[in-house]
């Protein structure tokens, strides 16, 4: 079997964003399937968290950002961190589809090495 090489936390990412948005008349489960997608793109589970929170900071940076230029970077920063905390605490589905697709997803690249080194090898 060819080894897959370990996929991208920001490609993995996009596609959480793209799946979610494409699915957005199923509001239940856009967030589920983007997720698990996205999860297993990333090729585990960790990662898949990794990608799912990755929007929510990057909206909350730019966020402040932009009251930042305006001359209020203390709003900024607390309207930043409003609204990536309410992005987090509503991709709810969006961690559980991550968590769920990164541990379906096979052993990639890294990990594959490392569970050779652990195999038992005949004497």
């Amino acid at each position: 079997m060819p080894q897959t090489k370990d996929s991208s936390i920001f490609v993995s990412s996009l596609w959480m964003i793209g799946i979610s948005l494409l699915l957005f008349f199923v509001p239940a489960l856009n967030g589920l399937i983007g997720g698990a997608v996205g999860g297993y793109k990333a090729g585990s589970a960790g990662r898949g968290i990794t990608a799912a929170v990755l929007p929510s900071i990057v909206v909350g940076l730019l966020l402040w950002g932009l009251f930042a230029i305006f001359d209020a970077p203390v709003l900024g920063f607390f309207g930043g961190l409003a609204i990536g905390l309410w992005a987090l605490i509503s991709s709810i589905g969006l961690l559980i589809g991550a968590v769920v697709g990164g541990a379906m997803a096979p052993a990639r690249g890294s990990e594959l090495s490392q569970d050779s080194d652990r195999s038992i090898r005949p004497i």
